[in-house]
């Protein structure tokens, strides 16, 4: 913990990216290089807010004001200020530079506020840069699940493989809801769907930051884990597993349950993805055929 609050510190003294917070009392507690440079705060100084926005307003610096009253101005801010509990807006300062401004707020009362330079995107260069990114966004998600797709988990699976051939550890594990054909054909594809999601959801969950979860097709998903060992990634799995064991997923039918299986594979040094997926593939199987509802290792 120690070396992370250093880490920590470090990161926000270097970053161009501007931090402060502020306590219940709307004065500032900490400022980091960029924000005391932005808005001329030394680094004993606890100004509050109002104050420093006087002061720099006075002198002609600072956040761009556009009001002949400043008081005026401070009434109307201080009522919006610090009301909700995250609020995103711009801002310009009198260098020239064009920020986005966000507020994060506890209940107590505490406030992070963080600023972006976004001076470079103009106006209308941003609707374009937006449609550029929902697009993106759009081809690497499953419209139906709302998880990664299958061009994206791919992509996942050879950056892991190309890790391995450093010598790093990797697994890939290959889901498939069990019986899912049964699900559609007795209850219909809507249900059929709802269980997909669920499915996703509940996985999604339970997923680490470093891995990541998709689906491929069908009722057939993946699981990358790189920097995994074997037992780990069995041990990972088996906890899944579990979880959906536990899902009752049809509001209309409370005694619906289902299961899921799945196949666990190693990456080597040699493997191409066809390789590992092939695997993977072969031991769902294995999986399926000893039962459903469990997991076998390639």
């Amino acid at each position: 913990m120690d070396e992370a609050l250093e880490q920590l510190r470090h990161l926000s003294a270097i970053t161009s990216t501007l931090i402060a917070v502020y306590d219940a009392d709307d004065r500032l507690q900490y400022a980091n290089n960029a924000f005391r440079a932005a808005y001329f705060v030394d680094v004993d100084e606890t100004l509050s807010w109002p104050d420093l926005m006087r002061r720099n307003f006075e002198r002609g610096r600072g956040t761009v004001i556009r009001a002949a009253n400043f008081n005026e101005w401070l009434k109307s801010t201080q009522s919006r200020r610090g009301k909700i509990g995250y609020r995103a807006f711009e801002t310009d300062l009198m260098d020239g530079r064009w920020l986005w401004m966000t507020e994060t707020v506890q209940k107590n009362g505490w406030m992070l506020c963080i600023a972006s330079d976004i001076t470079t995107l103009r106006a209308e260069e941003r609707s374009v840069r937006q449609d550029r990114d929902l697009a993106i966004k759009a081809s690497q998600t499953d419209e139906l699940t709302g998880v990664s797709n299958r061009r994206f988990i791919m992509a996942r699976i050879e950056d892991m493989l190309i890790a391995a051939k450093d010598g790093n550890v990797g697994c890939l594990a290959v889901f498939d809801i069990d019986n899912f054909k049964y699900i559609n054909d007795r209850l219909g594809h809507h249900a059929g769907d709802l269980v997909l999601c669920d499915f996703a959801a509940r996985i999604h969950q339970n997923v680490r930051r470093s891995d990541c979860f998709g689906r491929v097709g069908g009722e057939e998903f993946v699981l990358v884990m790189p920097g995994t060992s074997l037992e780990d990634a069995v041990g990972i799995v088996e906890r899944m597993l579990a979880v959906i064991r536990f899902s009752r997923p049809l509001a209309d039918s409370p005694d619906f349950r289902y299961t899921c299986s799945a196949g666990i594979a190693a990456c080597t040094q040699a493997d191409h993805v066809s390789d590992l997926y092939q695997r993977a593939d072969q031991a769902l199987y294995s999986a399926k055929l000893s039962g459903r509802d469990r997991a076998r290792v390639a």
